[in-house]
């Protein structure tokens, strides 16, 4: 089990980025097959406000993409 926290981000990005560990259209990590972040550590800008609306946002969207209907 691997445990990322606020301050250790798993940093979304575009194919060419060496630096990110996402992928960021489908939330799939890189390198690790069939596996995906569905948390905030994700989230390029966490907003200063309550998280929950855009956690379970992130949530909804990757189970989306696991069940194939997004």
């Amino acid at each position: 089990m691997v445990s990322i926290t606020s301050s250790h981000q798993a940093r979304m990005g575009a194919d060419g980025d060496p630096m990110a560990a996402l992928d960021a259209p489908r939330m799939r990590v890189r390198v690790i097959e069939r596996l995906r972040v569905a948390d905030m550590s994700a989230v390029p800008d966490i907003n200063a406000g309550n998280t929950n609306a855009p956690a379970t946002m992130l949530g909804n969207r990757c189970a989306g993409f696991i069940l194939g209907t997004a």
